[in-house]
């Protein structure tokens, strides 16, 4: 099922001996994972489902009908997949499977141990270097341990279409399905970015993502024009265009393809990245001995700091509305840690996302 990693990359990278996920781990994605985790009713339904998803049985259907990769099938596939858990240090290599679907796409699922699938559609439309990005973006998945919420997230979604007949029920399901693609979405984006540290390649992350919105078609595509795309998309319209952006968001597991490509764009030219080039980043040693309110203050800096950046309309909107991005900051750490704020109150509140 699982075996020992231990070859070199297979080209010069630098590797990161005991790193740990909230080195690369979006500020967007622990708020998001806190905020999901204190929604009510999620501990109930995640302690049940733990024991009740049929994870043998998911294993055996990939087992019996996908093509389990190994130095046997689809080697050049295996040979990344190690290359990715060396240079991110996972102990374990996951296992993987290539699963018959026109569609490009790949997860990582599974309770107890991490499995990762991809499609053929993914297979066949990317290069050796724009796959390594997402076998990477993968492993960065099963080192941050989001195997798990995205398993149940498959099986609620599953859930959600059986009981649609039932108000109540669909409406306490939707609620966490909701919260939990929220989360996920976030999620992506530290994917992305373990993607990043593994390939060490910004242009082939870019020619990735630029496929997988507008297919096999490189040579009619150009990187520039398409983050700006990016920036056209959040800074045009007015409140009407914002509210619209929310609402086609909300069904969707994945960020959009072209915020994708601008957010790690925008953290490959940060020094948070060259930080962890040069071998400075949190260890997993260190893992235990972090500050939960240190992590959640992080947080709300980061969604201060973009709210002050914005060029959405509704987002200058919160902004004038909280009486500037420093005022907006204070809110959201007294949200965020429970702390009191300038006006005396406890702000004992649930972080929101």
């Amino acid at each position: 099922m699982t075996e020992s990693q231990g070859n070199a990359p297979s080209r010069r990278r630098e590797r990161f001996p005991e790193i740990s996920s909230r080195a690369y781990e979006h500020p967007a994605d622990r708020s998001a994972l806190v905020t999901l985790r204190k929604l009510s009713g999620f501990d109930t339904v995640f302690k049940a489902l733990s024991g009740l998803l049929p994870e043998r049985s998911l294993r055996l259907l990939f087992l019996s009908d996908s093509v389990r990769v190994s130095d046997a099938q689809f080697a050049h596939l295996h040979s990344m997949l190690r290359d990715a858990c060396y240079i991110l240090d996972l102990e374990k290599v996951p296992a993987m499977y290539v699963t018959q679907d026109p569609r490009p796409n790949a997860m990582c699922i599974g309770l107890d141990e991490p499995i990762i699938v991809v499609t053929t559609g993914l297979v066949e439309l990317l290069d050796e270097e724009e796959m390594r990005a997402v076998v990477g973006h993968e492993v960065g998945h099963a080192l941050s341990g989001h195997s798990v919420y995205r398993t149940i997230l498959l099986f609620l979604t599953s859930l959600a279409l059986k009981v649609a007949w039932i108000p109540l029920g669909n409406m306490a399901i939707m609620a966490i399905v909701t919260a939990l693609r929220e989360w996920f979405r976030k999620s992506e984006l530290s994917a992305d970015r373990a993607g990043l540290l593994v390939g060490q390649d910004l242009q082939a992350s870019m020619r990735g993502l630029m496929k997988i919105a507008g297919g096999n078609h490189l040579h009619e595509m150009n990187v520039d024009a398409f983050l700006a795309q990016a920036e056209e998309y959040e800074a045009g319209g007015d409140l009407r265009d914002s509210v619209l952006k929310i609402l086609n968001v909300l069904p969707r597991s994945h960020p959009f393809t072209t915020v994708r490509a601008a957010e790690l764009k925008k953290w490959a030219e940060s020094r948070d990245y060259q930080r962890i080039m040069d071998g400075h980043y949190p260890r997993r040693t260190e893992d235990k001995d972090t500050s939960v309110s240190d992590s959640f203050r992080e947080s709300a800096s980061h969604y201060a700091e973009s709210v002050r950046t914005s060029k959405d309309p509704l987002m200058k909107l919160v902004g004038d509305l909280a009486g500037g991005a420093g005022d907006l900051g204070s809110k959201l750490r007294e949200k965020f840690t429970g702390g009191a704020g300038t006006g005396g109150g406890t702000g004992e509140g649930s972080p929101g996302a």
